[in-house]
């Protein structure tokens, strides 16, 4: 599990500077073998976008008396591999730096999932709740929380620069409510509605 929570939507269109080390720059005409390096590169950040999608789903819950535990497993709803992806990378860059670039401009207290990170919804993965008082019907959920951005990169020094696009991750994780409780989040909502009666408070708001 990636990190702390990170939910909701924000639109961003600050400038960010790459400080030290070596970046690449190409203008839109000059994308072929020959086109150079730059050093120092500043990126624009722009549309940055935070989307939740549901992973896994338990089944219907109900407990008929209270109940001091329980352990739901969570299903893949989908057989996908999820992969960070950046178009556009400068010359001379790469995906990995330009991912740690948007974490760096976002702040981001654990880093973004990196071109080297896959992420699948598990087969066996189980989600556990201890509370001693568990009564009633309740969802559980697994979800992936995307993060997209566009930007633009430009040399310093230079009038040319190079558009591109980042989608990656900040957190995966799992929530378990009781039916009478709204999620609040896409995914949450998701879930709820596919598995709680349907006149609790939970399916009613998603």
């Amino acid at each position: 599990m990636r990190g702390s929570v990170c939910r909701g939507w924000a639109v961003l269109g600050v400038v960010a500077v790459l400080a030290g080390g070596s970046a690449g720059c190409t203008s839109e005409a000059d994308s072929g073998p020959r086109a150079e390096a730059c050093v120092d590169g500043r990126y624009s950040w722009s549309g940055v976008r935070h989307r939740e999608k549901l992973t896994a789903l338990a089944d219907p819950i109900t407990f008929e008396k209270k109940t001091d535990s329980y352990s739901a497993l969570l299903k893949p709803v989908a057989d996908t591999v999820h992969r960070p992806k950046v178009t556009g990378a400068p010359a001379g860059v790469g995906a990995a730096r330009v991912i740690k670039a948007l974490g760096e401009h976002l702040k981001v207290h654990e880093p973004l999932a990196d071109p080297s990170e896959t992420e699948r919804a598990e087969d066996s993965h189980y989600f556990e709740a201890d509370t001693g008082d568990l009564k009633g019907s309740y969802y559980a959920w697994g979800w992936i929380n995307f993060v997209d951005a566009d930007f633009t990169y430009t040399c310093v020094g230079s009038t040319t620069s190079r558009k591109g696009h980042v989608r990656t991750w900040d957190t995966v994780g799992s929530g378990f409510l009781h039916c009478s409780s709204d999620a609040e989040t896409a995914a949450g909502r998701a879930a709820a509605r596919q598995t709680c009666p349907a006149g609790s408070a939970a399916a009613k708001a998603a």
